[in-house]
C-alpha cells in the first residue's frame, strides 16, 4: 500500500469546481502490463512544443522525481507524458516562476491549474493506450488535456467557462496539440456524438457518478471521478465497465473537494 501526500486543486470547467486533497492512502495498483513499453503516438512535434520542452528541463525532472515518483505515481507512460508536457506553457505569467512546484496555481476565473501529483495519479488510473479515446470533463488551463494528448491523440475536453475554454483551446493549438478537441459547455451529459470512450476523467467532485458518463463508457473502459458530500470526506471513485457491460465501482482513496454547482452538482440524472 502506497501513501500519497497530495494537496490538489483541480482545474475544472463547471461552476463551483472542486478543489481537493486525498485524505488517505490509494488502493494498491496492479502493475500495467499492456502499455508500459508502448511508444508515444507518432506525430510531428510543433516548433512551439519543441521549444517549450527544451525549457526548464531540470525543473520538470525534479517534479517527476521528487513529487510524482516519490508520492506513488510510477507508470512510465504517465511519467513520460508529464515529462514531455510543459506545465509552464499553461500558467499565467505572474506565476510562471512557480510552474513546477507541486501545488495548484491560479489561472483566472477563480480556477487553478491542477497539482502535478493529482494529475499523475488520476491519469495513471485511466490506464491509457496510444489508441484510447478519452473524454475530460473540466478543461481548465488545458494542462490535463495536454498530458492526455502525450499518450493518445484521441482527446475530447469540455469546459463550462467561456474564457477558460477559449484560452485553453488557443494554448493547446499553439503548442501543436491539434488532436485535442475543446468544447465550451456543461459536461454533465458528456459528448454523446463522440461516444463511446475508453476512458473518462472528471476533475471535480460530484454527489453521484453521472449516469450519462457511465453510458458513454466503452466496455472495458474506466472512469475516474471524485464523489461525495460537500465539505466532508469524499472518495476518488473508479468506475469500470467490463466487456459484457457490467459496471463495477470502487473507491481508490479519500479526497476532499469543494462541491460542484450546475448540472454535475445536482442530485439525480
Amino acid at each position: 500500500m502506497r501513501w500519497m501526500a497530495l494537496v490538489a486543486a483541480l482545474a475544472c470547467g463547471l461552476p463551483g469546481c472542486g478543489r481537493g486533497a486525498p485524505t488517505g492512502p490509494p488502493a494498491q495498483r496492479t502493475p500495467r502490463l499492456t502499455s508500459t513499453d508502448a511508444p508515444p503516438p507518432a506525430r510531428e512535434v510543433s516548433a512551439a512544443l519543441g521549444k517549450a520542452r527544451g525549457e526548464r528541463v531540470a525543473e520538470r525532472e525534479s517534479m517527476i522525481a521528487e513529487a510524482l515518483v516519490a508520492q506513488g505515481v510510477r507508470d512510465p507512460v504517465v511519467l513520460r507524458a508529464m515529462r514531455d508536457c510543459p506545465r509552464h506553457a499553461f500558467v499565467p505569467g505572474k506565476v510562471l516562476g512557480e510552474a513546477y512546484e507541486n501545488r495548484p496555481l491560479p489561472i483566472g476565473e477563480d480556477q487553478t491549474i491542477s497539482q502535478p501529483t493529482i494529475v499523475g495519479s488520476m491519469t495513471e488510473e485511466l490506464r491509457l493506450l496510444p489508441t484510447s479515446r478519452v473524454l475530460e470533463i473540466g478543461t481548465g488551463s488545458g494542462y490535463q488535456a495536454g498530458v492526455l494528448a502525450e499518450i493518445t491523440p484521441h482527446v475530447w475536453t469540455i469546459e463550462i467557462k467561456p474564457a477558460l475554454s477559449e484560452r485553453a483551446a488557443t494554448t493547446l493549438r499553439e503548442l501543436g496539440y491539434t488532436t485535442v478537441t475543446v468544447r465550451q459547455g456543461d459536461g454533465y451529459h458528456g459528448w454523446p456524438e463522440e461516444a463511446p470512450f475508453d476512458a473518462i476523467i472528471v476533475t471535480a467532485a460530484a454527489p453521484h457518478v453521472p449516469p450519462p458518463l457511465v453510458r458513454q463508457l466503452k466496455p472495458g473502459g474506466r472512469l475516474v471521478i471524485p464523489v461525495g458530500p460537500p465539505f466532508q470526506r469524499q472518495d476518488l471513485v473508479l468506475v469500470e465497465k467490463d466487456e459484457d457491460g457490467r459496471v463495477r465501482t470502487r473507491s481508490l482513496y479519500g479526497v476532499a473537494f469543494v462541491p460542484l454547482t450546475g448540472s454535475l452538482g445536482r442530485k439525480g440524472d
